[in-house]
């Protein structure tokens, strides 16, 4: 790390990015160490940072181990357009292909090399290996999606079961394995199966602070809400179903609908399941309308909404499909529909499964899935006390919170509900507690003698749903413990303690009130709205042509900035968050002559010139040349040049005779009026190699001041 200050610094050379997310900065230090790193950082986190940027400041290559072609290629494409010196070596190469990224490696050209499990522990493959380590030197093995190495994960993988062996292999190099999701069961399971040497052991929140959550009423007109809700939003959505009939029953409903939307399920060919995801990834379509089956290896950022059109099987389900929105880090949405019909489905289909023990499980975390759809509390708190991380209730971003129900003072309630629980000698779950209070005549209260209870029939002036109600929001606000081996069986804490001595009170949300707030407008905001929608579709013009993702380009929020801040010169565009050195040359020029020309269109102010600029203009004056102003300033040439021509262009007071011979100029400015002024090189091209890109760029400064 010699040649940077600071790993803030690093980040912002090669990613383009001012800060870190949080817990990022952490494991990179403790990577650096050369530790072993056992990392556990939710969809949308920037799990990958945490090795790739290590890997750019050691000496030697970095492994990366990936469990799917479709991913690995997605992140060494997003790599390499960052001008960053990555490759990939799987089964869809051709021989050649495959000897001259060899070669590459052994050149020490390459700094992270992504292999699939099978490849890496192949014993031809590790006769090649044994000369990186000998040549170039192999400064740590990272594994991917780690959790596939456990049969306690929720997607083991045979093939990830031998990696273990690398250890054995590779006794000094240091393994840092990812996942997003991992009990605390599967943690352990991957540090025994990989053999990881005390690890630095990462846990991060699972609070997805960008989501906003909601739950709305699934009803006949279920498909008409979906339509609503899909153009109320902008940017890409995904829309999870439970069948793959109902994928395709949904995908041409939208399709005649007019929405640009393609079917994802097991049940298509690979080909098109192929296609269908690029054409989503690379937003030739809208919407993907999907089953489980799209999920993992799904690398796009700019997700702006999931909505689960049916009821999803857990809440581990849940977190993992609703996180694909927002893995940017922008704002985005999760909405699921929810009826107690897809319960009664989900239901049916749980009692087909063989499995006494699996059907138990199962069912559980149906109830777990409803009591979050069916919760007045705080959305983010039902979730992350799933995950086993308390919050602090009212995060402003639910439907609950933002639309709050009536909080009333249920002590007495809760009293009642407790002591039911303690006499029923904490063995039974929330749906019988509230049948002995109700005084229920179902045959389970007389087959336990329930009926004969103190607190028997003490809760009719509640109907069963209110006890339900509060029997929910007991367990989300940790009021009441439960279970979680099969039967959610409540169980007293010391929190319950306190309030059967009144020394703690019990609020809850008891019913729905909704306000609505009207919006006012914002003409600054609207302009920076259509500013970015131009942007956006500069962006994927760029992405097209080079056939990349447009996410590739530049995040969403690198946009939202642009439309913001509206940067008129390299320099100030190269400053802002997302953009690096190696992208700023690569695409500044087009999205600051887009950028422009909306300003110009609009009438809006442009910036006036930077300081550092007119340092370069009072020198420019005093005669001095562009070298000699370079030399004295301690920049570079084309530096130099960039402040001139977009001083330039700024109308400022630049000699342009005594840069470029008036012939000269006449000659550029006939090109460009040719070919156009949205890229150097398209003008370059046209003019041969007798002229250089910093006379083009000084004249086109002027022909652009003439607009």
């Amino acid at each position: 790390m010699s040649t940077f200050a600071s790993l803030e610094e690093a980040l912002k050379h090669f990613f383009g990015y001012d800060s870190f997310r949080p817990g990022q900065k952490k494991i990179i230090e403790a990577a650096l160490k050369n530790r072993d790193l056992l990392t556990i950082m939710p969809t949308g986190g920037g799990k990958s940072l945490c090795f790739q940027l290590p890997a750019l400041l050691r000496k030697g290559i970095t492994i990366v181990v990936s469990p799917l072609i479709a991913l690995m290629q997605d992140q060494v494409d997003a790599l390499q357009d960052n001008g960053i010196n990555a490759t990939y070596l799987n089964s869809t190469l051709r021989n050649d292909e495959l000897k001259s990224r060899q070669i590459a490696i052994l050149k020490n050209q390459i700094k992270l090399l992504y292999l699939a499990p099978e490849r890496l522990l192949n014993e031809k493959f590790s006769l090649f290996l044994e000369k990186v380590v000998n040549s170039v030197g192999i400064s740590a093995i990272a594994i991917d999606e780690a959790h596939c190495v456990s049969e306690w994960g929720h997607d083991f993988r045979p093939e990830y079961s031998n990696l273990k062996l690398l250890r054995q292999s590779y006794p000094q190099i240091p393994i840092q394995a990812l996942t997003a999701t991992a009990t605390k069961r599967v943690q352990q399971d991957i540090i025994q199966q990989l053999n990881l040497r005390s690890p630095d052991v990462h846990v991060a929140s699972f609070d997805r602070t960008n989501l906003h959550y909601e739950v709305q009423t699934k009803d006949r007109n279920i498909y008409r809400k979906l339509l609503r809700a899909i153009r109320a939003e902008s940017g890409a959505g995904i829309v999870y179903c439970l069948s793959r009939r109902s994928v395709e029953e949904v995908a041409t409903r939208l399709q005649y609908d007019g929405v640009d939307a393609l079917p994802y399920h097991a049940g298509l060919s690979d080909r098109e399941r192929s296609n269908n995801q690029t054409s989503f990834l690379r937003d030739d379509v809208q919407i993907i309308v999907a089953t489980i089956a799209f999920g993992m290896g799904i690398n796009k950022p700019d997700v702006r909404f999931v909505f689960h059109y049916d009821l999803p099987r857990s809440i581990e389900s849940f977190y993992q499909e609703s996180g694909r929105a927002g893995r940017d880090g922008e704002p985005s949405k999760s909405i699921l529909f929810f009826s107690l019909g897809d319960r009664q489905k989900i239901e049916f289909l749980i009692k087909q499964k063989p499995d006494h023990n699996e059907q138990k499980i199962a069912l559980q975390q149906l109830r777990q899935v409803i009591n979050y759809a069916e919760g007045n509390d705080c959305r983010r708190t039902i979730i992350l006390r799933y995950f086993g991380e308390r919050y602090r209730g009212n995060c402003g971003k639910c439907d609950n919170c933002l639309n709050p129900k009536p909080i009333e003072d249920w002590t007495v309630e809760a009293q009642k509900f407790l002591s039911c629980v303690a006499r029923c000698q904490e063995k039974f779950g929330i749906n019988h507690i509230v049948d002995v209070l109700i005084g229920s005549r179902k045959q389970k209260i007389f087959q336990y003698g329930h009926h004969l209870l103190s607190t028997y029939g003490i809760g009719k002036g509640r109907t069963a749903d209110e006890w339900r109600m509060l029997g929910r929001s007991l367990v989300h606000q940790g009021l009441v413990g439960q279970t979680t081996d099969g039967y959610p069986i409540l169980k007293l804490n010391k929190r319950s303690w306190e309030i059967f001595r009144n020394q703690l009170v019990v609020k809850i949300a008891v019913n729905q009130h909704q306000t609505k707030t009207s919006a006012t407008y914002n003409p600054r905001k609207a302009e920076a709205e259509l500013l970015f929608e131009k942007l956006r579709k500069l962006r994927k013009q760029i992405a097209d042509h080079n056939s990349l993702a447009p996410y590739m380009i530049f995040a969403d929020s690198s946009l939202k900035l642009m439309a913001q801040i509206r940067p008129q010169t390299l320099t100030d565009f190269a400053k802002l968050s997302g953009v690096n050195e190696y992208k700023a040359h690569q695409y500044g020029d087009s999205f600051i002559s887009a950028i422009r020309e909306f300003t110009e269109q609009h009438k809006l102010p442009v910036n006036l010139p930077s300081k550092s600029q007119m340092t370069t203009l009072q020198l420019h004056q005093q005669g001095l040349s562009v070298v000699e102003i370079a030399k004295q300033r301690g920049f570079a040439v084309s530096t130099i040049n960039s402040h001139l021509s977009e001083l330039i262009e700024m109308k400022q007071p630049v000699a342009l005779n005594k840069l470029v011979k008036a012939e000269r100029q006449k000659i550029i400015i006939k090109t460009i009026e040719q070919v156009g002024d949205m890229s150097l090189k398209t003008i370059k091209d046209a003019l041969g190699d007798s002229y250089s890109y910093n006379e083009i760029k000084l004249v086109r400064g002027w022909w652009r001041s003439q607009k």
